[in-house]
Parts: structure tokens; sequence; C-alpha cells
């Protein structure tokens, strides 16, 4: 699944790139899930550019986790040959995460329960059913929205007997071509959020509005990011969790890293959100 681009040498220490981020102005943000009626915009907010430090993490992946900085980077090489292939993604790839993710947490049950396959514009025209890489900063989940996703996949009694322990939601993300050079993952460390940087922001369906966060920026913020990652690695990313004592919501966006040549190819990636239920105690 080479691209056939070689990886750099070396990656720097840090780069300095644009992020996007939601404006604070009292507008209540949203997204309309479908094409929105009466011509209004399918993005509800207004958002603003900013430049920050994004910083080299590889040095750094053995002590990271998803419970301190709430994102992580892990070896796993993937029996996948073909992420386009729904029967593989089913069959193989959604029991590779499962196993992947209760080794890495100590979970007692993991439940995969969907994916998405981004790409950049030039991918994305050559495959259908792909979706753009977010390069808004944002988070997949809040706390209205995290045990709600519990509810609408487990059943009523055993739904009540999850929410009763602890769970978390997490996202496992990959390269499908690699070393990736385009619209890599910006992360930005959990204790690094401030109070006011979280923006509950609307999800609008036909039939329902789900809840998830934009992110306002702040400059305490540490964000990190994976150069060039390889399809024999995942990134994890917390997207919720019920315990209030370890990183909950891990804002990520996508962006251009100055330092890959012109000409890189697009971006083609896969992620997959399972839930993650711990042992009574953890």
């Amino acid at each position: 699944m080479d691209d056939g681009f070689a990886a750099r040498a070396e990656a720097p220490a840090e780069v300095t790139a644009t992020l996007t981020f939601i404006v604070r102005d009292g507008t209540r943000p949203g997204t309309y899930m479908y094409e929105p009626p009466g011509g209004s915009p399918r993005q509800i907010g207004n958002f603003a550019t900013h430049r920050v430090t994004i910083r080299n993490a590889r040095p750094d992946r053995d002590r990271l986790s998803v419970d301190a900085e709430g994102f992580a980077l892990l070896d796993h090489p993937t029996a996948v040959t073909d992420f386009y292939s729904e029967a593989q993604i089913a069959e193989v790839y959604y029991p590779e995460m499962e196993r992947l993710l209760a080794g890495a947490t100590g979970a007692e049950k993991v439940l995969v329960f969907d994916h998405t396959r981004r790409a950049g514009s030039v991918a994305a025209e050559a495959k259908q059913g792909l979706r753009d890489p977010v390069r808004r900063v944002h988070a997949d989940y809040t706390p209205k929205s995290g045990p709600q996703r519990v509810r609408d996949l487990l059943g009523e009694d055993e739904a009540r007997l999850r929410l009763a322990r602890r769970f978390a939601i997490i996202n496992v993300w990959r390269p499908v071509k690699g070393p990736l050079m385009e619209a890599p993952l910006a992360f930005c460390d959990w204790r690094s959020i401030g109070p006011d940087d979280l923006v509950g922001t609307d999800q609008i369906y036909r039939d329902r509005i789900g809840e998830t966060y934009n992110v306002a920026y702040s400059a305490g913020q540490r964000w990190s990011y994976f150069p060039q990652m390889r399809v024999d690695e995942a990134a994890l990313i917390k997207s919720y969790d019920s315990r209030t004592d370890v990183a909950r919501f891990t804002p990520h966006g996508a962006f251009d890293d100055p330092t890959m040549p012109a000409g890189a190819p697009p971006r083609e990636s896969i992620e997959i959100r399972a839930l993650v239920f711990y042992p009574p105690g953890a």
C-alpha cells in the first residue's frame, strides 16, 4: 500500500501550520447532515484560522496514552488487503480493531459501531463514498451524545447496566496508503484545553438533533501530530469518557504540513469508532 513517495529521512521537531477554529460570538453552532431547507447554509457558525505550533510526537510515543493526553500511536499491522472492500472491513478489520482496543485499554468488551473513509479531493473524485478530511478543529462527542450512543446501540437492559460503569468511545485512525503526507491530523493535549474551549454544536438530522464539539482557539493549547504515518500504524483518539478525571474529549483536525513536497499523494484514510466498556472499578 505504498503510494510511491519515499518518507523523509527525518521529520522536524515541530511545524507551524494553520488550524481552523470556531469563533465564540453567541451563536449556537450547528451542521446540517442533509441538504438544508430553504437554501440555508449547511454550517451554522463562524470560523477563523490561527497559526499554531504543532509538535512532532513521535519521540514521545511510548509515554502517550488516551487517558492522559487523549491520543496515542500504536504499531498495528493489519490483514486487510483492500480498505475499500466492505466485506474485509466487516469481517477482518472490525474484529482486529476490537482486539486492538481491548488490549490497549483493558476493556472487558469493545464494540466497533461504524467507520468512515476519507480522502483528499483527487482521491475522492476517483472513488465514490469518500468524505473530505475535516479541517476544522472538533471533538466527536459530548456529555450528552456519548451516553446516548450507548442507548442507541444496545438494548435497554444492557445499556442501563453499561451506563452504570465506566465506558469510553475511542476512534482508531490510520492511512490506507502511506507514508501519509497530505492532511495529517493534529491532536490537542486534553490537559491544555481551557474551560471555554469546547463549544457544543448541533448535528441536525431530519428526525433528530445530535451534539458534537467545535473548538475555540486559546494560546495555551498544545498541539501534536505523527508525521508520515504508515499503514501499519494506528492512532487512538479519545472521543468520550464517562470518567471525569482522565482525558475525555480530544480535539483534532486536519492541516497542511508545510514540510511536505508539492504533488504529494492525497490523503486516504479510514477511521473506526468503538464503544469501550471497562470492568468494574476501572
